[in-house]
């Protein structure tokens, strides 16, 4: 597992054994940072250039790291087990982009009540649960019904085949969909009234 892309290049990242953490694969990766890269948001913001980066469920910080890699300006990545977040804080090290990660440990779904009632605002967001666990459709609520979101920002949704997003969102829409064998990546934007997303 490495970083693909920009400032930190090649950088070999730690994972941790075992079941519990499954970080994206490079390919999985690759594809994904392609799709990101040429998406056209509106008033001509680039989804990765001085994003503002939330990765929920962080494992390894694989996709938080590799967006900071890319231009984004800060992510903040949330995890709860604190092998997780050891290992988060040596790729960001490893990595040499300390100056733009922040690292907090607790329940992902808990921070996002935190984040929203504190007023802090998003563009890109990663959403990672462990498969299969019920997990996605509640953080996308919360994501819905809080305020953390940028509008026109994006959220990226890493679930596996057997798990069906809802498609009625207030303040979401989806926007594309890939297959990678048992793995898809779902794209939604918090929604910009009147302005059409053109991927």
């Amino acid at each position: 597992m490495r970083i693909i892309t920009g400032i930190a290049k090649g950088t070999r990242l730690n994972t941790l054994k075992g079941l519990d953490v499954r970080p994206t694969a490079d390919r999985v990766k690759e594809s994904l940072f392609s799709i990101l890269e040429n998406m056209v948001l509106p008033a001509a913001r680039h989804p990765l250039r001085d994003a503002i980066v939330l990765d929920l469920f962080a494992g390894t910080g694989n996709l938080g790291l590799e967006a900071l890699s890319r231009g984004a300006a800060a992510a903040l990545f949330i995890d709860n087990s604190p092998a997780s977040l050891a290992v988060i804080g040596d790729n960001i090290r490893q990595a040499g982009l300390g100056g733009l990660a922040e690292v907090q440990r607790g329940d992902s779904i808990n921070w996002l009540g935190r984040l929203s009632r504190s007023g802090r605002r998003f563009t890109l967001v990663f959403v990672d649960p462990p498969y299969d666990s019920g997990l996605i459709n509640i953080v996308l609520q919360k994501i819905d019904d809080g305020n953390i979101v940028e509008a026109g920002g994006l959220i990226v949704v890493e679930h596996s085949k057997h798990e069906q997003i809802n498609t009625q969102w207030q303040n979401l829409q989806q926007v594309r969909t890939e297959r990678y064998g048992a793995t898809l990546v779902t794209i939604l934007s918090r929604i910009i009234h009147d302005t059409t997303l053109v991927i």
